[in-house]
């Protein structure tokens, strides 16, 4: 599977993104896809799959509930010279990466006092590593829709770093994709998490601004 456009690979991510967050199917629109987790958050999430002053300008003026995230992949200098007033944009860059996934290899080696553990449900796969005292160390999800597998909420708690356990949870996802019959991986990353990403052949598509909206003013 090969994306020939970047709204192709927003509209693979944003529908396993869902999957995995286990939110509703993305609502479709004329500019992209809203999002919506449900109770208990109620959490809502804009994902333009193509963006532009107006459109943007068009959607911030028509959103004034607190909390609604806005998600453009674009630089976030442009979202910040687009968005209205009562939204931030993150200051730190984001990105959405894609890989092309390969059937499943020799398992990652597992470094000595970890136990890893892994489970399907729903059609998200959770992986875990634990340190012998039972501490949650590291982990990660990945969603499978189709033949895309959206690779999600991977984090290495700040007394496991540098030990490979990024690396493990990674490999375990993706070769449980793969094995589920996924060819192509994707991914929305932070500044901090690119490096470990493009270390185990991930590679930028597109970047991915941010903006949140806040507390309307007048209402205070």
């Amino acid at each position: 599977m090969h994306f020939t456009h970047t709204s192709e690979a927003v509209h693979a991510w944003v529908h396993g993104w869902a999957l995995s967050r286990g939110a509703a199917e993305p609502h479709p629109s004329s500019w992209g896809f809203t999002v919506s987790t449900g109770p208990p958050a109620h959490a809502m999430s804009h994902v333009l799959t193509t963006a532009d002053a107006a459109t943007v300008r068009e959607i911030a003026e028509g959103t004034t509930r607190p909390g609604v995230r806005l998600k453009a992949f674009v630089r976030a200098e442009s979202l910040a010279s687009w968005i209205t007033p009562g939204w931030s944009v993150a200051d730190e860059p984001g990105y959405l990466m894609s890989t092309q996934l390969d059937p499943a290899r020799t398992p990652a080696p597992l470094p000595g006092g970890y136990r890893l553990r892994t489970w399907t449900q729903d059609g998200v796969t959770y992986a875990q590593v634990c340190a012998a005292d039972g501490a949650l160390a590291a982990r990660g999800q990945a969603a499978v829709s189709g033949a895309t597998a959206v690779i999600d909420k991977v984090e290495t708690q700040p007394a496991h770093r540098r030990r490979g356990l990024g690396r493990l949870i990674m490999r375990t996802l993706t070769d449980a994709a793969a094995g589920r019959g996924a060819t192509v991986g994707l991914l929305a990353s932070s500044a901090e998490g690119r490096a470990l990403y493009e270390s185990t052949g991930w590679a930028v598509s597109a970047p991915l601004a941010n903006a949140l909206r806040g507390p309307d003013p007048a209402q205070h």
